[in-house]
């Protein structure tokens, strides 16, 4: 029975896994989608999220049976309860991939990125896909490091989310209304998927070490060195 348990406990964990590499696959190609004004593509993006929100429910049903047959506590608890709340990072996600293929389909034949905004969009959804795949191989690894890497990872989308808006904001804009709130949706989903990122690593943090990462990092600040007279 605890075989069948622990393995039940790794099979969550698979699918975890499974869900970070199919979210990171799709905001890629809905990356393209957008750019390129790839319709195909976008269709594929936005019917491929189907599956992961199956692995979704899957999950958090199988999680649900866990809670309720075996009552786990301690460690176990903590796995079963954070892998939930990284299911639902992961879902949405996957939901943010799809908006920005939603939006590639909805403006086809045209581009929805102007050329000036190109290679912004572009270094955008790439890092996106970059803490992604690194938060799937924190749920692998269990590496409490690369997890808080994550976070300072994630600056750098903060940056190009900034100077997105300042571009928008620029007198010389010259590309009306319709596009703008367009490449304002579009910076909000690339920043709220990397949240999604650097929280599912938050939450391995949590699993690894049963503390949130702002009281880890506190605990791990080097004391202040105090001249001696």
């Amino acid at each position: 029975m605890r075989d069948a348990y622990h393995e039940e406990l790794d099979s969550i964990g698979d699918s975890l896994v499974e869900m970070a590499r199919l979210v990171g696959s799709a905001i890629g190609r809905a990356t393209t989608a957008i750019l390129d004004s790839d319709l195909k593509l976008a269709e594929n993006v936005i019917e491929g999220d189907q599956k992961v929100d199956e692995l979704h429910h899957e999950l958090e049903a199988r999680a649900i049976a866990l809670l309720a047959r075996q009552q786990p506590v301690a460690t176990d608890l903590r796995i079963v309860v954070t892998s939930l709340r990284m299911s639902a990072d992961l879902e949405r996600s996957g939901d943010l991939a799809q908006h920005v293929a939603k939006l590639a389909r909805l403006r086809y034949p045209e581009r929805a990125v102007p050329s000036d905004l190109h290679a912004t969009i572009l270094e955008m959804g790439q890092l996106a896909q970059r803490l992604m795949a690194k938060a799937a191989e924190v749920i692998i690894t269990k590496d409490v490091d690369l997890a808080l890497q994550l976070e300072q990872d994630d600056d750098a989308m903060d940056l190009l989310h900034r100077a997105l808006f300042q571009h928008l904001m620029d007198d010389r804009w010259k590309h009306g209304i319709e596009t703008a709130v367009d490449v304002t949706l579009l910076g909000r989903y690339y920043e709220r998927y990397a949240d999604h990122a650097v929280s599912v690593a938050k939450r391995v943090v949590y699993l690894v070490t049963g503390e949130h990462v702002g009281d880890l990092q506190a605990d791990i600040q080097p004391t202040p060195q105090v001249d001696e007279a």
